[in-house]
């Protein structure tokens, strides 16, 4: 059963230098991947029901136009809001139908050319527009219960998080090489794990394995939780069971 939303808007915590280095990084290896895709990977399916390497990628354009106009947004907004229903659902529904007959060249063309203006778009967003509190029509479900955003979490968290764990769903449904690295993969993950942490306020011990590993620890007397790093944000994304502390979701 839905919970009602949290009483306050989440916020970035990220510095927004850091966040914005994070944005244009992710974007760039996002794009990478995709020129480096063979032809036959394209319809492989991914841990996303419905969804294969082509749709997620349109999802994932789509998304990038959006950050990179205002018009886009607010045109895709409009158009999600007719179609009803769960609004998240209904805008990656209409950003994948919207890009149906690009082939998969297209597709990787365009994200390469419209990602630098989206994280150039993402940088310009004002603190008064990044302060707002989302619509209540645009409130997300995590681990069961709705809560309210800032439009700055959005913007400086989601939009990287979302491709990053999009680019792990294509290297797992493709087997192509994964880049990680400490500098950038790391410093998201970190970003998680405190979120994480602050979500559920329980004692625990955590040591993530790989480039954007580390070990983190609150209190005394909880569990110890060992996994590679991206597989922890895999489960704290909802891919996949886990009980305990590993339950508890974090937004992608």
């Amino acid at each position: 059963m839905t919970m009602t939303a949290t009483s306050q808007p989440r916020a970035p915590v990220l510095p927004r230098q850091v966040a914005m280095r994070l944005a244009a990084t992710e974007y760039q290896r996002f794009a990478d991947l995709l020129g480096a895709l063979a032809p036959s990977d394209w319809t492989r399916p991914t841990d996303c029901p419905g969804w294969d390497v082509r749709a997620m990628s349109a999802h994932a354009l789509g998304m990038v136009e959006m950050a990179a106009s205002i018009r886009e947004n607010s045109r895709q907004i409009r158009l999600a809001r007719r179609r009803g229903g769960v609004f998240i659902d209904a805008l990656t529904g209409l950003q994948v139908d919207e890009r149906q007959q690009m082939t998969p060249a297209q597709i990787t063309g365009r994200f390469a050319a419209r990602a630098p203006k989206a994280a150039h778009g993402r940088r310009r967003a004002p603190g008064f527009i990044r302060r707002r509190v989302m619509p209540d029509l645009q409130r997300v479900e995590v681990g069961g219960r709705d809560e309210a955003w800032t439009t700055g979490y959005l913007i400086d968290v989601i939009l990287t998080r979302d491709p990053w764990m999009h680019r792990a769903d294509i290297v797992r449904a493709t087997g192509a090489d994964h880049v990680l690295t400490p500098d950038h993969d790391g410093v998201l993950v970190a970003d998680v794990v405190a979120e994480w942490a602050a979500r559920h306020g329980q004692p625990y011990a955590l040591h993530l394995t790989g480039p954007a590993g580390g070990t983190w620890a609150s209190g005394d007397g909880g569990p110890l939780i060992e996994d590679d790093a991206v597989e922890f944000c895999r489960i704290l994304s909802g891919r996949g069971h886990a009980d305990g502390l590993l339950a508890i979701q974090v937004p992608f």
